[in-house]
């Protein structure tokens, strides 16, 4: 936030920062509730406050050193979109009720935090994280 007669440069970065990661990556494979909003997952919830897209790339790390990925994606300039691990298909699904981690790469700076929906029991739980940025 700036004072009102404060001058902001034109070359001033947005905030975020274009290196994300998230070590504690679990989708579990299974959910109780209706579908799809009592699907477990985890979704990743990614703020471009610049004033450009974003173009992001997504790679998934996993405990026996496979890799998934590169998705692809956008965030358009001043809006917020928030991607569902389970929901990417392309190049392919990446596997439930695996550890993985998240390496997110983008162009244009993003905000990034983690939430994870663990449906498996009725009494359901959600919880979010701000996700690392270098």
């Amino acid at each position: 936030m700036t004072d009102e007669n404060e001058h902001v440069s034109d070359d001033e970065q947005p905030v975020g920062d274009t290196e994300w990661v998230i070590p504690a990556g679990h989708v579990p494979a299974d959910s109780t509730g209706p579908e799809p909003e009592m699907v477990s997952n985890d979704t990743l919830c990614l703020l471009n406050a610049g004033e450009k897209l974003s173009t992001v790339e997504i790679t998934l790390s996993y405990a026996n050193g496979r890799e998934a990925g590169p998705y692809l994606l956008t965030v358009a300039a001043k809006r917020v979109r928030h991607v569902r691990i389970n929901d990417l298909i392309d190049p392919y699904a990446p596997p439930l009720d695996e550890d993985y981690a998240v390496v997110l790469e983008c162009n244009e700076p993003l905000v990034v935090q983690f939430e994870r929906q663990d449906s498996r029991q009725a009494e359901n739980a959600t919880f979010s994280t701000m996700a690392y940025g270098e």
